[in-house]
């Protein structure tokens, strides 16, 4: 009787393990749908990133579209899936530590569609008091009736060159 026991407590241990997580509350708002994406890249150094939850957030052609200046000044785009994007950043979120926070936000919105300005500060520990980088995420989403899709991820960094207008900097 104790060996039925313990394989059927095994069973529904294995059962629940296997079972998919829920993730449908953090695409319930925009709101959710952006704090989820900011709070699944941030981590401490050795923190592994939920990166499910990542793809979870996005549609199915959505698009992570980093700005960049060449050495010859002109300024260029890469295209990448959700995929590419933990292909390319994910070891590097890990080993260095990395905590992205929104300090300001403007949002738009026309039926189902809504474009977000997104002010972040990056820092590579919750500890950090000085942020190593900032800029913009322009985020644009898709509400299907049934959840909020991120659609795009569109950003640029800050530079002595461009640096964040005050428009999108925390009203004091």
């Amino acid at each position: 009787m104790k060996k039925l026991i313990l394989l059927v407590l095994l069973i529904s241990t294995s059962v629940v393990a296997q079972q998919e997580i829920d993730y449908s509350k953090h695409v319930t708002t925009v709101d959710s749908t952006i704090e989820a994406l900011y709070s699944v890249i941030s981590g401490d150094k050795g923190e592994a990133r939920d990166w499910d939850k990542f793809r979870y957030l996005f549609h199915e052609n959505a698009k992570l579209i980093p700005t960049r200046k060449t050495k010859d000044s002109k300024y260029v785009v890469t295209y990448m899936t959700p995929d590419d994007y933990i292909e390319r950043a994910g070891k590097w979120l890990v080993e260095n530590g990395f905590h992205e926070v929104e300090i300001s936000r403007s949002t738009q919105t026309f039926g189902n569609i809504t474009q977000v300005f997104s002010t972040y500060e990056s820092y590579k520990s919750k500890s950090d008091t000085e942020p190593f980088m900032r800029g913009i995420n322009s985020i644009q989403l898709l509400n299907d009736g049934r959840r909020w899709w991120i659609i795009n991820i569109y950003w640029q960094q800050e530079t002595d060159e461009h640096p964040i207008p005050e428009v999108y900097l925390p009203k004091n």
